[in-house]
Protein backbone atom coordinates (compact mmCIF):
# COMPACT_ATOMS: atom_id res chain seq x y z
CA UNK A 1 0.00 0.00 0.00
CA UNK A 2 1.56 3.31 -1.02
CA UNK A 3 2.62 5.64 1.81
CA UNK A 4 0.51 8.83 2.09
CA UNK A 5 2.18 11.84 0.55
CA UNK A 6 2.04 13.66 3.88
CA UNK A 7 4.03 10.95 5.76
CA UNK A 8 7.51 12.23 4.83
CA UNK A 9 6.51 15.74 5.86
CA UNK A 10 5.26 14.43 9.22
CA UNK A 11 8.51 12.60 9.83
CA UNK A 12 10.52 15.69 8.94
CA UNK A 13 8.36 17.81 11.24
CA UNK A 14 8.87 15.44 14.18
CA UNK A 15 12.61 15.33 13.55
CA UNK A 16 12.79 19.11 13.50
CA UNK A 17 10.76 19.39 16.68
CA UNK A 18 13.04 16.93 18.46
CA UNK A 19 16.05 18.90 17.23
CA UNK A 20 14.62 22.17 18.54
CA UNK A 21 13.80 20.67 21.95
CA UNK A 22 17.24 19.09 22.40
CA UNK A 23 19.04 22.21 21.21
CA UNK A 24 17.06 24.49 23.52
CA UNK A 25 17.67 22.16 26.45
CA UNK A 26 21.43 21.98 25.85
CA UNK A 27 21.66 25.71 25.20
CA UNK A 28 19.76 26.53 28.40
CA UNK A 29 21.89 24.18 30.50
CA UNK A 30 25.18 25.63 29.19
CA UNK A 31 24.01 29.23 29.68
CA UNK A 32 22.85 28.42 33.21
CA UNK A 33 26.21 26.83 34.04
CA UNK A 34 28.07 29.83 32.65
CA UNK A 35 25.94 32.23 34.67
CA UNK A 36 26.46 30.14 37.81
CA UNK A 37 30.22 30.34 37.30
CA UNK A 38 30.01 34.13 37.02
CA UNK A 39 28.14 34.18 40.32
CA UNK A 40 30.85 31.97 41.82
CA UNK A 41 33.46 34.36 40.46
CA UNK A 42 31.88 37.29 42.29
CA UNK A 43 31.68 35.22 45.49
CA UNK A 44 35.35 34.20 45.17
CA UNK A 45 36.53 37.76 44.56
CA UNK A 46 34.60 38.93 47.63
CA UNK A 47 36.08 36.10 49.69
CA UNK A 48 39.64 36.92 48.57
CA UNK A 49 39.16 40.57 49.46
CA UNK A 50 37.66 39.73 52.85
CA UNK A 51 40.41 37.25 53.75
CA UNK A 52 43.06 39.73 52.64
CA UNK A 53 41.64 42.26 55.06
CA UNK A 54 41.68 39.71 57.89
CA UNK A 55 45.26 38.62 57.26
CA UNK A 56 46.57 42.19 57.27
CA UNK A 57 44.50 43.45 60.20
CA UNK A 58 45.84 44.05 63.69
CA UNK A 59 45.48 40.96 65.89
CA UNK A 60 42.33 40.69 68.01
CA UNK A 61 41.77 38.53 71.07
CA UNK A 62 41.31 34.85 70.18
CA UNK A 63 37.65 33.76 70.55
CA UNK A 64 36.82 32.25 73.93
CA UNK A 65 34.22 29.57 74.78
CA UNK A 66 31.16 31.84 74.46
CA UNK A 67 31.96 32.44 70.80
CA UNK A 68 32.88 28.90 69.81
CA UNK A 69 29.40 27.76 68.67
CA UNK A 70 29.19 30.60 66.11
CA UNK A 71 32.64 30.19 64.55
CA UNK A 72 32.80 29.26 60.88
CA UNK A 73 35.27 29.23 58.02
CA UNK A 74 33.16 31.82 56.20
CA UNK A 75 33.33 34.41 58.97
CA UNK A 76 36.51 33.61 60.93
CA UNK A 77 39.13 31.63 58.99
CA UNK A 78 42.47 33.46 58.59
CA UNK A 79 41.49 36.09 61.14
CA UNK A 80 44.60 37.44 62.88
CA UNK A 81 44.40 36.79 66.61
CA UNK A 82 46.54 36.86 69.75
CA UNK A 83 46.45 34.66 72.82
CA UNK A 84 48.35 34.45 76.10
CA UNK A 85 48.95 31.25 78.03
CA UNK A 86 51.37 28.47 78.92
CA UNK A 87 52.47 25.84 76.42
CA UNK A 88 51.96 22.20 77.38
CA UNK A 89 55.06 20.92 75.63
CA UNK A 90 54.58 17.33 76.81
CA UNK A 91 51.33 17.15 74.81
CA UNK A 92 52.82 18.12 71.45
CA UNK A 93 51.52 16.35 68.33
CA UNK A 94 53.22 16.09 64.94
CA UNK A 95 51.10 16.31 61.81
CA UNK A 96 52.52 15.26 58.44
CA UNK A 97 52.93 18.18 56.08
CA UNK A 98 54.25 19.14 52.66
CA UNK A 99 55.44 22.73 52.24
CA UNK A 100 57.67 24.81 50.00
CA UNK A 101 60.48 23.67 52.29
CA UNK A 102 59.77 20.01 51.52
CA UNK A 103 58.25 17.18 53.55
CA UNK A 104 58.05 17.24 57.29
CA UNK A 105 55.66 17.88 60.16
CA UNK A 106 53.56 20.63 61.64
CA UNK A 107 54.26 20.95 65.38
CA UNK A 108 50.99 21.39 67.30
CA UNK A 109 51.29 22.23 71.00
CA UNK A 110 48.37 23.10 73.32
CA UNK A 111 48.40 26.52 74.95
CA UNK A 112 46.42 26.75 78.20
CA UNK A 113 45.02 30.17 79.03
CA UNK A 114 44.64 31.65 82.50
CA UNK A 115 40.89 30.97 82.22
CA UNK A 116 41.55 27.25 81.84
CA UNK A 117 40.65 26.64 78.20
CA UNK A 118 43.18 25.48 75.63
CA UNK A 119 44.00 26.17 72.00
CA UNK A 120 46.21 24.08 69.75
CA UNK A 121 49.01 26.22 68.39
CA UNK A 122 50.65 25.25 65.12
CA UNK A 123 54.11 26.43 66.12
CA UNK A 124 55.43 25.82 62.62
CA UNK A 125 57.18 23.34 60.38
CA UNK A 126 60.05 20.99 61.08
CA UNK A 127 61.57 19.07 58.13
CA UNK A 128 62.61 15.49 57.56
CA UNK A 129 65.90 14.49 55.95
CA UNK A 130 66.47 12.34 52.88
CA UNK A 131 65.94 9.17 54.94
CA UNK A 132 62.57 10.40 56.21
CA UNK A 133 63.84 11.12 59.70
CA UNK A 134 62.62 14.24 61.43
CA UNK A 135 65.05 16.85 62.60
CA UNK A 136 65.26 16.68 66.43
CA UNK A 137 62.65 18.82 68.16
CA UNK A 138 64.31 20.53 71.09
CA UNK A 139 61.64 21.36 73.67
CA UNK A 140 63.58 20.08 76.67
CA UNK A 141 63.91 22.61 79.46
CA UNK A 142 61.58 25.11 77.85
CA UNK A 143 60.11 27.66 80.20
CA UNK A 144 56.55 27.17 81.44
CA UNK A 145 56.08 30.90 81.78
CA UNK A 146 53.15 32.58 80.05
CA UNK A 147 53.74 33.51 76.43
CA UNK A 148 51.88 35.66 73.95
CA UNK A 149 51.10 34.02 70.62
CA UNK A 150 49.93 35.84 67.50
CA UNK A 151 48.86 34.13 64.31
CA UNK A 152 46.01 33.16 62.01
CA UNK A 153 42.88 31.41 63.23
CA UNK A 154 42.29 28.19 61.31
CA UNK A 155 39.29 25.88 61.31
CA UNK A 156 39.77 22.23 62.32
CA UNK A 157 40.60 19.64 59.63
CA UNK A 158 38.71 16.49 60.68
CA UNK A 159 39.29 12.98 59.44
CA UNK A 160 42.75 12.87 57.98
CA UNK A 161 44.56 13.42 54.71
CA UNK A 162 44.04 12.08 51.21
CA UNK A 163 43.45 8.31 51.47
CA UNK A 164 44.92 8.33 54.98
CA UNK A 165 42.91 8.49 58.18
CA UNK A 166 44.27 9.85 61.42
CA UNK A 167 45.43 7.20 63.88
CA UNK A 168 45.08 8.67 67.39
CA UNK A 169 46.10 5.43 69.11
CA UNK A 170 49.32 5.27 67.11
CA UNK A 171 49.96 9.00 67.29
CA UNK A 172 49.95 9.34 63.50
CA UNK A 173 48.26 12.48 62.27
CA UNK A 174 47.63 13.48 58.65
CA UNK A 175 45.43 16.51 59.30
CA UNK A 176 45.08 19.07 62.05
CA UNK A 177 41.98 17.51 63.57
CA UNK A 178 41.51 19.64 66.67
CA UNK A 179 38.86 17.52 68.40
CA UNK A 180 40.70 14.23 67.85
CA UNK A 181 44.09 15.60 68.95
CA UNK A 182 42.56 17.23 72.04
CA UNK A 183 40.79 13.99 72.95
CA UNK A 184 43.98 11.95 72.48
CA UNK A 185 45.75 14.18 75.03
CA UNK A 186 42.81 14.47 77.41
CA UNK A 187 42.54 18.24 76.95
CA UNK A 188 39.55 19.91 78.56
CA UNK A 189 37.73 22.90 77.06
CA UNK A 190 39.68 22.75 73.80
CA UNK A 191 38.83 25.39 71.22
CA UNK A 192 37.33 24.14 67.92
CA UNK A 193 40.11 25.90 65.99
CA UNK A 194 43.88 26.08 65.95
CA UNK A 195 46.25 28.99 65.41
CA UNK A 196 49.02 29.11 62.82
CA UNK A 197 51.72 30.98 64.71
CA UNK A 198 53.52 33.91 63.14
CA UNK A 199 57.19 33.62 62.32
CA UNK A 200 57.96 36.02 65.18
CA UNK A 201 56.15 33.73 67.63
CA UNK A 202 57.71 30.40 66.64
CA UNK A 203 61.47 30.77 66.82
CA UNK A 204 63.70 29.56 63.98
CA UNK A 205 66.54 28.44 66.26
CA UNK A 206 68.01 24.95 65.68
CA UNK A 207 65.60 22.29 66.84
CA UNK A 208 62.64 24.70 66.72
CA UNK A 209 59.77 24.76 64.21
CA UNK A 210 59.64 27.51 61.60
CA UNK A 211 56.42 29.51 61.83
CA UNK A 212 54.76 31.92 59.47
CA UNK A 213 54.49 29.45 56.57
CA UNK A 214 50.74 29.65 56.12
CA UNK A 215 49.87 29.98 52.43
CA UNK A 216 46.73 32.02 51.86
CA UNK A 217 45.63 31.43 48.28
CA UNK A 218 42.42 30.50 46.52
CA UNK A 219 41.97 28.87 43.15
CA UNK A 220 39.99 31.18 40.91
CA UNK A 221 39.22 29.61 37.53
CA UNK A 222 35.56 30.61 37.47
CA UNK A 223 35.93 33.09 34.58
CA UNK A 224 37.56 30.40 32.43
CA UNK A 225 34.78 27.96 33.30
CA UNK A 226 32.11 30.56 32.52
CA UNK A 227 33.60 31.35 29.11
CA UNK A 228 33.84 27.62 28.37
CA UNK A 229 30.15 27.03 29.14
CA UNK A 230 29.09 30.07 27.10
CA UNK A 231 31.26 28.90 24.19
CA UNK A 232 29.55 25.51 24.31
CA UNK A 233 26.18 27.24 24.26
CA UNK A 234 27.19 29.17 21.13
CA UNK A 235 28.45 25.96 19.52
CA UNK A 236 25.11 24.28 20.19
CA UNK A 237 23.27 27.24 18.70
CA UNK A 238 25.49 27.27 15.61
CA UNK A 239 25.27 23.52 15.11
CA UNK A 240 21.48 23.63 15.49
CA UNK A 241 21.16 26.31 12.78
CA UNK A 242 23.36 24.30 10.44
CA UNK A 243 21.38 21.07 11.01
CA UNK A 244 18.10 22.95 10.62
CA UNK A 245 19.11 24.31 7.24
CA UNK A 246 20.35 20.91 6.13
CA UNK A 247 17.04 19.33 7.14
CA UNK A 248 15.12 21.96 5.21
CA UNK A 249 17.14 21.30 2.07
CA UNK A 250 16.63 17.57 2.34
CA UNK A 251 13.02 17.47 3.51
CA UNK A 252 11.57 20.76 2.44
CA UNK A 253 9.90 19.35 -0.73
CA UNK A 254 8.81 15.82 0.14
CA UNK A 255 6.24 15.61 -2.71
CA UNK A 256 8.83 16.47 -5.35
CA UNK A 257 11.33 14.04 -3.89
CA UNK A 258 8.70 11.30 -4.04
CA UNK A 259 7.95 12.05 -7.69
CA UNK A 260 11.64 11.87 -8.51
CA UNK A 261 11.82 8.49 -6.78
CA UNK A 262 8.83 7.23 -8.84
CA UNK A 263 10.50 8.43 -12.04
CA UNK A 264 13.69 6.62 -11.16
CA UNK A 265 11.77 3.35 -10.78
CA UNK A 266 10.35 3.78 -14.30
Amino acid sequence: MPEPASAPSARVGKRRLALVVLALLAFSVFVALGTWQLQRLQWKLTLIERVGQRVNADPADAPGPPRWPSLSAETDEYRRVRLEGRFLYDKTSLVQAATARGAGFWVLTPLRTAEGWTVLINRGFIPVDATGRMAPLNDAGKSADAEVVTGLLRITEPGGGFLRSNDPAGGRWYSRDVQAIAAAHGLQQAAPYFIDADASTAGAAPGQPVGGLTVVSFRNNHLVYALTWYALALMVAGASVWVWRTERRRGGRPGLDREEDDDSRD
